[in-house]
């Protein structure tokens, strides 16, 4: 989602070379991340339903949606739209059939309560998973054709689906916070996702604004136009909180700062950000907010690099030393 993010951003500006490496590491990543998860759906199938059923990390299932969809909005500006419609379709499918299911089994159809206090930053991933559709249905609906006013619903409903949902799921959160201590280890990388869930919902919305043919955009044009300078607004607002939080969690509480996996979690958020001020700026003329966009672009893509690195760095550590220094002890031996 990382990459795939930063790649579109990337090509906006004219960085095609550099935006196409990435496109490379996307796919990579993507082809990898759904074979190790097919793998461990049959080795570690116990593992997996503890996870789906665990309010607390069920809705990281939705990443897949939103990576799917990422990933098709790239290749649609790489001109591959047969795979950017057909990616659509699988997210899609998978956005209705999560978007019932894990609310129902992981939530409410738990005994114990009161169930937010599980509610975390992961949860605002089915409100990213539900404007990953729209986005992705408004980037193809100029050439659905017999599909277009279709894709200009689909986009419509997704949107305002995300919407609702991040107002609900916003709720849920606060009260986490508020009734129960805020320790510094709870407040992970996870909780950027609420700022992603935001700029990706700008990005949505500026997409949908392009939409002038469909009778369901033209409905809602000046209600997603406005709505979506509000939420870039907040998400602008939001961002300095989330960084002084994790200054308080870092350089206050002392929680070591090393590479994890849910640093992916603030790198996706810092892109989509700089994309939705790209979009935004564009769709409504709003130079302010280009000019924002396309300087945040830069700080996600450094902030990309350093995590990449932190990861090549651990995965070194932790797969390739430790089988390097006996072999090296021996050789030494044997010398």
């Amino acid at each position: 989602m990382a990459s795939g993010i930063i790649s579109v951003g990337l090509e906006l500006e004219g960085f095609g070379t550099l935006s196409a490496v990435l496109l490379g590491l996307c796919l990579t990543a993507y082809v990898v991340l759904l074979v190790l998860n097919v793998v461990r759906l049959g080795a570690f199938r116990g593992a997996i339903r503890a996870d789906f059923l665990h309010p607390g990390r069920a809705f990281g299932f939705f990443t897949f949606v939103a990576g799917t969809n990422v990933l098709g909005v790239r290749l649609d500006l790489a001109g591959a739209q047969v795979a950017t419609a057909v990616l659509l379709a699988v997210s899609g499918l998978a956005w209705v059939g999560l978007g019932y299911v894990i609310p129902w089994i992981a939530v409410l159809g738990r005994e114990e309560r009161p169930i937010f206090k599980e509610a975390n930053g992961t949860w605002f991933i089915w409100c990213v998973a539900s404007q990953s559709v729209a986005a992705a249905s408004a980037t193809l609906e100029p050439l659905g054709g017999q599909w277009e006013a279709g894709l200009a619903l689909l986009a419509v409903v997704a949107w305002s689906v995300g919407l609702i949902l991040y107002a609900a799921v916003g709720i849920f959160v606060s009260l986490r916070l508020m009734v129960y201590p805020v320790r510094a280890r709870d407040l992970g990388p996870p909780y950027f996702v609420s700022m992603g869930a935001l700029a990706i919902g700008v990005v949505a919305g500026a997409r949908i604004v392009e939409m002038t043919d469909a009778p369901v955009a033209v409905a809602v044009h000046e209600l997603v136009a406005g709505m979506a300078v509000v939420l870039w607004a907040f998400a602008s607002w939001l961002l300095p909180v989330l960084i002084a939080a994790g200054c308080w969690r870092h350089f206050v509480k002392r929680v070591p700062l090393v590479y994890e996996a849910g640093m992916w979690s603030v790198i996706f958020p810092l892109g989509m950000y700089a994309v939705s001020g790209i979009f935004l700026g564009q769709a409504d003329r709003l130079p302010i907010v280009l000019a924002i966009g396309r300087a945040e672009l830069w700080f996600a893509t450094a902030a990309f690099l350093a995590t990449f690195s932190g990861m090549a760095h651990h995965l070194w550590r932790t797969l390739v030393a430790p089988h390097r220094g006996p072999a090296a002890s021996a050789s030494l031996g044997e010398g």
